[in-house]
């Protein structure tokens, strides 16, 4: 099948495109407002962008607390959403008025960041304290703009619990890391794993 996306008419009960390109990993996104309060939120638009120097990026569709929070305070955190708090993060994205704590909400312990002003989640394996480098929204071929945005972020701490460290490597086994695929549909990153060795020139 092929179809445009002006129309979008894919004759399909759900709109595919999030499905097709999946699986998304989850930045689990921590921010503090100006005023104090705590927020967290998964996004599934999710990634590294650059490892020298590091840098992730979530995108927000729509202006969301999370967004706003990073613009005005410049820091935010990315804890990893792993399969042993999968219902504490589906419990984090429910829509709240501004200022409502998603960690008291979830049931999760707010720590806040070593050299950040953010909160992180004490109960995640691994979590990531970032600095604003820029928000940027994209442009469209028509010449607006997404009714996105994106933040991104230059990590200047990373935090990893021992438990999952073997023999000098992150444990995916134990990790567990979930990422979203389509529709509600979810996936554990360690199943199935397999390497690879990039080829050289001959």
């Amino acid at each position: 099948m092929f179809y445009a996306t002006d129309t979008n008419a894919h004759g399909l009960r759900h709109d595919p495109f999030k499905a097709i390109v999946a699986p998304r990993p989850i930045g689990w996104i921590g921010t503090k407002g100006r005023a104090g309060s705590l927020n967290l939120s998964p996004y599934s638009f999710f990634n590294i962008v650059s490892d020298t120097p590091k840098i992730v990026m979530f995108s927000s569709s729509g202006r969301k607390d999370s967004l706003r929070n990073a613009e005005e305070t410049g820091v935010f955190t990315a804890s990893l959403a792993s399969r042993h708090l999968a219902e504490q993060v589906n419990a984090s994205s429910v829509s709240v008025p501004y200022g409502r704590d998603e960690f008291e909400i979830a049931g999760l312990s707010p720590k806040m960041g070593c050299l950040i002003d953010a909160p992180y989640v004490a109960e995640a394996y691994t979590a990531l304290e970032c600095r604003v480098t820029e928000i940027i929204q994209p442009r469209t071929i028509e010449g607006g703009h997404a009714d996105a945005y994106m933040v991104f972020g230059q990590v200047v701490g990373i935090h990893i619990r021992e438990e999952i460290i073997r023999d000098g490597r992150i444990d995916l086994s134990i990790m567990r890391p979930i990422a979203r695929m389509g529709y509600h549909d979810y996936c554990d990153g360690s199943a199935d794993v397999f390497q690879m060795t990039r080829p050289s020139a001959s």
